[in-house]
C-alpha cells in the first residue's frame, strides 16, 4: 500500500533509554489517525522527529512519495507538516493577530492578516477577533489561535497533541467538526490523546506504541476503550473501585468566603469561594484552565494569603498559617505543574520526598536531615505507586510525565493527610497511570480523608467524585451530587452558563 506519509525503522536513543525502536507505520491522505501509548512509550519522540525537532539515529521517512528528513520545524512546515502542541506557545500581552504573525513565515501586512484570520475562522467554525489580547481569551479560544496559525500555512498533515485537555465538551465538539471538515478536504491528521472514547468517536485508524515499538494497529471504533487501553499497557486494566461509605458529622475541611485579587494580570481573582468536605468524601471542582484553579490551590496551600475568608481543618482556622504549619495540621496540596512546582527538576527523588514530607514523616531532627529515612520514604512511594525509575537517587527530571505525576501524588497520599487538595491529578498521563492515581485517591478518601480534586477532565470527576462544583471566573458554584448533574450541564457551567433546568439530558450517573 502506498501511504501519504510513512516511517520505516525509525530509531532514536538517549542515555539509558531507546525512545523509538524501529518504528514503522503509515498514514493515508485525509484520514484522522490516532497515535496511542503510555507515557514514555515514544509518542513524543516520534512526532518531534516528524516535525524536525528530533533527528533519528536510524530509519527513514517518506512524505507525498518523496524522501523526507526535515532539518528543523521550518523545513517541516515548508513541506506541509504543522503541529499544535499540548502546551500553548502564545504571548498573553500580544493580540491574536500579533501572535499568529510571529509563527507564520513571511506574514502579510497586519490588515491582510486580520482578514485572513477572520475568514479562516469563519470557514472552519473557529471564530476569532484578531485584535483581542490573548491574555483575555479562554483556553478554547487560545487553542483556536494555535490551530488557525497552522491552517494559514496550508498544511497537508496536521499533528495534534492532547487537543481537548483544556476544552469543555461543547468546545471539544466544535473542534471535532473542524477536524472532520479538514479531513474531508484531504488534510491528514495525526491525533494524540489519552481520552480513548474520543479516539473511538473521531479517528479512522490507530497506531499503538509500547516501550518505543509499534505493537498494534486497529480501527478504534471497532474496539472498546478498555481494549484500547489494554493494548497500550500490554495487560488487563482495572477500573477504579469506589469503596466510599456515607459518613455523618460535620465537615473536616471547610472554606468560607475566600477571596483573593489575582497576583497575575491575566489570572482570575477569587470571589467568596465557599465549600465543605466531610471525611470519606471527594469533592470535584471542574473548570477550564485560567478560571482561578491555580490561585485557589495556592491560597489553600499557603503560598498566597487570602484577602478575606477562612480555611478550616476540623474547625480550626489555618488561613493565616504557613505552608509548613498547614501540613502539620493535616492539610496537604499537590499543584498542577509537576516539574518546577510540585518537584524540583534537578533534585533527586529522595530530596523531593523530603521537601514536603519532613514534617509528617519525622525526617528532620535538631536541624539535621535523616537522609536514610528520607530515602526509605522515597522508596516506599516508588514501590507503592509503581514509579518507573532506576533509583530514588535519580533526578526528578529523568522521569516521564506519568511517572513523576505518580511520585508527586503518592508522596502526598502516603503522608495520610486529614485533607488533600490535588490540581489536575492525571493531566497528560496515560490510561494505566490515570487509573492508578484515581484509585489511590478513592482509597485515601475511604480511609477517612477529605479530598478535593481540581480537574478539567469531566470523566475523571464523574468517576471518583461524590459531589461536583464548577469554578468559573473565580466564582464557585454550589456543590451538587454527581447523580443530579448532566455532562452537558457541567460543560455549560464551565463555560459560564448557569441556572437552567435539570431536565436537559440524563444525569451523569446514568451515562
Amino acid at each position: 500500500m502506498t501511504f501519504f506519509f510513512s516511517a520505516d525503522g525509525l530509531s532514536k536513543s538517549y542515555p539509558g533509554v531507546k525512545a523509538n525502536d524501529g518504528i514503522s507505520f503509515g498514514l493515508k491522505q485525509g484520514e484522522i489517525h490516532a497515535l496511542l501509548g503510555e507515557n514514555g512509550s515514544g509518542k513524543s519522540t516520534l512526532v518531534k522527529t516528524m516535525y524536525g525537532l528530533v533527528h533519528p539515529d536510524d530509519g527513514r521517512m517518506e512524505f507525498q512519495g518523496l524522501a523526507y528528513a526535515p532539518s528543523d520545524p521550518n523545513a517541516a512546515r515548508a513541506a506541509g507538516i504543522t503541529m499544535v502542541f499540548q502546551h500553548f506557545s502564545l504571548f498573553d500581552a500580544l493580540t491574536v493577530s500579533e501572535n499568529i504573525a510571529l509563527g507564520v513565515e513571511n506574514a502579510p501586512s497586519s490588515g491582510q492578516l486580520s482578514r485572513l484570520i477572520a475568514k479562516t475562522g469563519e470557514n472552519y467554525g473557529l471564530p476569532l477577533q484578531p485584535d483581542r489580547r490573548v491574555g483575555d481569551l479562554s483556553a478554547g479560544e487560545r487553542q483556536r489561535v494555535e490551530i488557525i496559525r497552522c491552517l494559514l500555512q496550508d498544511p497537508t498533515l496536521l499533528i495534534m497533541d492532547e487537543p481537548t485537555s483544556v476544552l469543555t465538551p461543547q468546545e471539544a465538539g466544535i473542534l471535532f467538526e473542524t477536524l472532520r471538515k479538514l479531513s474531508n478536504e484531504n488534510t491528514t491528521i495525526l491525533y494524540i490523546s489519552h481520552k480513548l472514547e474520543e479516539i473511538r468517536t473521531l479517528c479512522d485508524a490507530a497506531t499503538i506504541l509500547r516501550a518505543g515499538k509499534v505493537v498494534a494497529t486497529c480501527e478504534p471504533s471497532s474496539q472498546t476503550a478498555r481494549e484500547l487501553a489494554e493494548m497500550m499497557v500490554g495487560s488487563s486494566l482495572k477500573a477504579p473501585v469506589r469503596n466510599l461509605e456515607e459518613t455523618g458529622g460535620g465537615p473536616v475541611f471547610q472554606v468560607d468566603g475566600l477571596s483573593l485579587p489575582s497576583p497575575d494580570i491575566f489570572g482570575a481573582s477569587l470571589d467568596k469561594i465557599s465549600f465543605s468536605v466531610r471525611s470519606k468524601e471527594i469533592l470535584g471542582i471542574a473548570g477550564i484552565a485560567g478560571n482561578g484553579q491555580e490561585e485557589l490551590v495556592a491560597v489553600l496551600s499557603g503560598e498566597l494569603q487570602a484577602a478575606a475568608g477562612q480555611i478550616l481543618i476540623d474547625g480550626q482556622d489555618v488561613g493565616q498559617a504557613s505552608p509548613t504549619e498547614r501540613r502539620r495540621r493535616g492539610l496537604l496540596t499537590a499543584p498542577e505543574e509537576r516539574l518546577g512546582h510540585a518537584a524540583a527538576p534537578d533534585m533527586t527523588l529522595t530530596e523531593n520526598a523530603y521537601m514536603t514530607g519532613f514534617v509528617t514523616q519525622d525526617l528532620l531532627a535538631r536541624g539535621f536531615i535523616k537522609w536514610p529515612k528520607a530515602a526509605k520514604f522515597a522508596e516506599e512511594i516508588v514501590e507503592r505507586f509503581d514509579v518507573r525509575t532506576p533509583s530514588v537517587e535519580n533526578n526528578a527530571r529523568s522521569l516521564s510525565g506519568g511517572n513523576l505525576q505518580k511520585f508527586v501524588i503518592g508522596r502526598e497520599i502516603l503522608q495520610n493527610p486529614r485533607a488533600l487538595v490535588v490540581n489536575q491529578p492525571t493531566w497528560g498521563v496515560d490510561a494505566a497511570a490515570a487509573s492508578s492515581i484515581r484509585q489511590a485517591l478513592l482509597d485515601l478518601a475511604g480511609l477517612g480523608s477529605a479530598v478535593v480534586v481540581v480537574s478539567q477532565d469531566l470523566d475523571e470527576l464523574i468517576e471518583i467524585s461524590g459531589t461536583i462544583a464548577v469554578l468559573n471566573e473565580g466564582r464557585l458554584s454550589e456543590a451538587r451530587p454527581v447523580g443530579q448533574l448532566t455532562r452537558d450541564e457541567i460543560g455549560l457551567m464551565m463555560g459560564g452558563v448557569h441556572g437552567f433546568p435539570q431536565a436537559q439530558g440524563q444525569a451523569v450517573a446514568a451515562t
